[in-house]
């Protein structure tokens, strides 16, 4: 096989990635920017969308769900500028809620 072959079969599988991320076919955005590693964030997770749509799905959803919030405020912290257009709550290092 000419090398030229082998180029063109390349560049027409990068071509095909792009264009179906573009049509929302695929999702290539890294979604695990904060350092985490594996999931669907991973390099290998393309196969998986594509070749598994399902457990794809399922390990989003899962990722989603690992995020904790921040807690809900207690009926004894007062406003916490809620009336004032701004929430802010501060966090001891263990992640509760200062008093």
């Amino acid at each position: 096989m000419d090398w030229w072959v082998v180029l063109g079969i390349a560049i027409a599988i990068i071509v095909m990635a792009l264009v179906a991320n573009h049509k929302g076919w695929i999702d290539l955005s890294d979604k695990h920017r904060s350092g985490r590693g594996g999931g669907s964030g991973s390099g290998l997770g393309i196969g998986d969308e594509v070749f598994h749509p399902t457990r794809h799905e399922a390990q989003v959803e899962m990722d989603r769900q690992t995020v904790l919030p921040a807690p809900a405020p207690i009926p004894g912290d007062g406003d916490k500028g809620v009336y004032r257009g701004r929430v802010q709550i501060a966090l001891d290092d263990d992640g509760t809620p200062k008093r």
